[in-house]
C-alpha cells in the first residue's frame, strides 16, 4: 500500500505543522518516500521537528527547482529563508496535478546553515516520462509550485531540450529564461555553465549594471564560500530564472565563471595566489556553493569536482555531461608567450606545443568513462553536453593578433580578388599569414585531445552531436578529424545575457562579422555574433535538429523575439554533417 494511502496527506500536514499528534510524525517510514536526504530522522532532528511548526517566520524567496531527471528519479530543490538560526524541517510533496489532489510522494528534509538552508531531495519510485508537480512547506509558508518531468524509457519518438549558457546578471535581463519557461513541449533544460559570474562591481560586463538595477552582491569579487553563496542567492532571486527553474528540470555542468575566468586544474586567469590565497581553497568554496544551490546529483559526494554523468532518453538520445575545466585541463596556451623581443611570432614552437599529445582537456579517467558510456549505448544520438567549442575555428592570424580590423581584412580580400595587381607588399604579407585558432581556451588549444575524442567516436560508429557554450555567440560546425573524416556536428548556443563579439568589434556590423567568419572558417556553417538567446535541440529517429531563438535586447525589460536559424543533421556514417531544414 502506498505511503500516502496509509497516512493521508492532509492529516499528515495538519499533524506536522499545526501542533497535533506529533508522535505520529516521527514514525513515518520516510525511506519509502525518497532516496537520499530523506533517510529518516535522527534523535536531534526529531527534537528539532517537534519544537518547530509555525512558531517562526520563513519564506521561499529563491523559488524552487528540479534537476538531474532519470526515468524514475528526480532531484527537487528549494531554499528556506528563515529567522531561525538552527535546523529547519521542511515538508516536501509531489503530485500528478498542480492542485495536489493526486499526491504520489512526500517526506521531510532537514536543512540549516551547514548547507546554506538549501534543500535537495532525490525522489525515487516515479513513473517514466511523467510530468509531476512539487512544492515545499514550513509551518504555514508554502513555496511556489514547480513542474518537473522524468525521462522516457524504451522506444522514444521525440526528445526536445532547451540549451542555455552564460547568464551574466549585471550584463542584462534574463529574457531567454523567460521565453523557455513559457514552453510546455520540452523534456528538460541543459545548462552548459557560467550560470553565475564571479566578478565584482565595475568589472566585466558591468557597464550598465547600475542603470539596470543589477549591480552584483557582494560588491567585490567572489573568493570565499560566503561570497559565492551570496552571489547565487542574488541570481536565484531573478524572476525569469525562477520561472524557468519552476517550469523545467535542469541538467547542469559548470564552466569557468562558477569559479574564476579561464579556470584550469591548478589555477585560473582571474586568480592571483599572492593576493587571493590558494586556488584550491577558492575552488572548493565555489564547488560547494554550486552543489548547494543547484539541483544536481553528485555522482560521488566525496569528489565534488566529479560531475560527469549520463542521461538516457530511451533508445533515442543519450546525453553525456562532461567537465572540461576542473578535473584534468592543462593550462591554456597564450599567444603572448610566443612573441620574441623583436615582435616576431615563433610559429614553429607554437605549432609544436599545440600538437603536444600530452596536453589534456578531459583527462584519461573521464575519457575512459565516456568511451564506456558511448560503447554501452544503443541510442540513435550520442550528445555531449560540455562547455567549450570543439569545432575548428581557425581564422587569419592578423585578425587573431589584432593587427587589422575585421572590415579592413574583408576589404583586403576583396581587393585581392578584384585588383590583385594593386596590392602593396605589406598587404600581401598580411594575406600570406596562416590561419590560427581564435580561442586557445577551447578545444582548438588541445588539438590532440580532440583527435582522440573524434577517433573514439568514429571507431564506435556513433552519431555524435556536441553542445557548446562559453563564447556568448551562436555557432554550428561540421566536425572532422585532421584527415577530413566526418565525425558529427556541433551546436553552440548564444549567451543568455553576456556580451558577444559585438563588444570586441564595436564598429563592425555583427551580421557582416558573422557572414565573414562563415566564409573564412571552412567547417563553420552558421554564426550569430550579435544576439542573445537560447536554442532548442530536437531529436527524432530521422534527424537531430537545432533551432536558435534570440531576443532583441537584454538591456530593456521590453523586448521582442527575433527569428533564428534552424539546422539539422541526419544519422548514419554517410551523413554526420549539417544540412538545411
Amino acid at each position: 500500500m502506498p505511503l500516502h494511502a496509509r497516512f493521508p496527506r492532509r492529516r499528515f500536514i495538519q499533524k506536522m505543522f499545526l501542533g497535533g499528534a506529533a508522535a505520529s510524525l516521527v514514525t513515518l517510514p520516510l525511506r519509502a518516500a525518497a532516496d537520499g536526504p530523506d533517510r529518516g530522522l535522527s534523535d536531534d532532528e526529531r527534537q528539532s521537528l517537534l519544537a518547530s511548526g509555525h512558531r517562526f517566520k520563513v519564506s521561499f524567496e529563491h523559488g524552487v527547482a528540479s534537476g538531474d531527471p532519470l526515468a524514475r528519479k528526480v532531484v527537487l530543490w528549494t531554499r528556506v529563508s528563515s529567522e531561525r538560526g538552527g535546523n529547519v524541517p521542511v515538508l516536501w510533496e509531489m503530485a500528478l496535478d498542480a492542485q495536489f489532489r493526486r499526491p504520489v510522494r512526500f517526506g521531510i528534509a532537514m536543512t540549516g546553515s551547514a548547507q546554506d538552508h538549501t534543500v535537495k531531495v532525490d525522489v525515487g519510485g516515479l513513473r517514466p516520462d511523467t510530468v509531476y508537480y512539487y512544492r515545499f512547506m514550513v509551518g504555514r509558508a508554502v513555496s511556489p509550485v514547480g513542474r518537473t518531468r522524468t525521462l522516457p524509457l524504451g522506444s522514444v519518438a521525440k526528445v526536445k531540450l532547451a540549451v542555455f549558457t552564460c547568464s551574466n546578471f549585471p550584463a542584462g535581463y534574463f529574457h531567454a529564461y523567460r521565453e523557455a519557461a513559457k514552453r510546455d513541449d520540452l523534456h528538460a533544460a541543459v545548462h552548459l555553465g557560467d550560470y553565475i559570474y564571479e566578478y565584482g562591481r565595475g568589472q566585466y560586463a558591468s557597464g550598465d549594471a547600475a542603470a539596470l538595477g543589477r549591480e552584483v552582491e557582494p560588491a567585490h569579487e567572489c573568493l570565499t564560500l560566503a561570497d559565492y553563496r551570496q552571489r547565487y542567492a542574488q541570481y536565484r532571486g531573478d524572476a525569469n530564472l525562477q520561472a524557468v527553474h519552476a517550469a523545467l528540470p535542469f541538467i547542469h555542468v559548470w564552466d569557468d565563471h562558477e569559479i574564476a575566468n579561464d579556470t584550469w586544474k591548478e589555477g585560473a586567469e582571474n586568480h592571483d595566489p599572492a593576493t587571493e590565497g590558494e586556488f584550491i581553497q577558492r575552488r572548493a568554496a565555489a564547488l560547494q556553493a554550486f552543489h548547494e544551490w543547484l539541483p544536481i546529483r553528485a555522482p560521488d559526494p566525496r569528489r565534488p569536482q566529479q560531475i560527469s554523468r549520463s542521461f538516457v532518453f530511451g533508445d533515442l538520445l543519450a546525453l553525456h555531461m562532461l567537465d572540461t575545466r576542473v578535473i584534468a585541463r592543462d593550462r591554456q596556451l597564450e599567444y603572448a608567450n610566443y612573441f620574441g623581443s623583436d615582435g616576431t611570432f615563433d610559429s614553429v614552437r607554437f605549432a609544436a606545443d599545440l600538437a603536444d599529445p600530452s596536453r589534456q582537456l578531459l583527462g584519461g579517467e573521464q575519457l575512459l568513462w565516456l568511451q564506456q558510456q558511448l560503447a554501452a549505448s544503443n541510442a540513435t544520438w550520442q550528445v555531449l553536453g560540455q562547455q567549450v567549442l570543439i569545432g575548428r575555428m581557425n581564422i587569419p592570424a592578423p585578425l587573431v593578433l589584432g593587427q587589422i580590423s575585421f572590415s579592413n581584412y574583408v576589404a583586403l580580400l576583396t581587393k585581392a580578388q578584384t585588383k590583385p595587381g594593386e596590392l602593396t607588399a605589406s598587404e600581401r604579407a598580411i594575406l600570406a599569414q596562416p590561419a590560427i585558432p581564435y580561442n586557445l581556451d577551447a578545444w582548438d588549444g588541445y588539438a590532440m585531445a580532440r583527435e582522440t575524442l573524434f577517433a573514439m567516436s568514429r571507431a564506435l560508429d556513433k552519431n555524435l552531436v556536441v553542445l557548446a557554450g562559453d563564447t556568448h555567440n551562436a555557432w554550428a560546425s561540421d566536425l572532422q578529424d585532421y584527415l577530413g573524416n566526418k565525425v558529427g556536428v556541433e551546436f553552440a548556443v548564444a549567451s543568455v545575457s553576456s556580451p558577444g563579439l559585438e563588444e570586441y568589434f564595436p564598429s563592425e556590423n555583427p551580421a557582416v562579422v558573422a557572414a565573414g567568419l562563415e566564409t573564412l572558417i571552412g567547417p563553420l556553417v552558421y554564426a550569430n555574433t550579435g544576439d542573445r538567446g537560447y536554442m532548442v535541440v530536437t531529436a527524432t529517429r530521422s534527424e537531430c535538429r537545432c533551432d536558435w531563438h534570440y531576443v532583441s535586447t537584454v538591456k530593456h525589460e521590453d523586448y521582442t523575439l527575433l527569428p533564428g536559424k534552424s539546422l539539422r543533421t541526419l544519422p548514419g556514417a554517410a551523413n554526420r554533417r549539417l544540412v538545411s531544414v
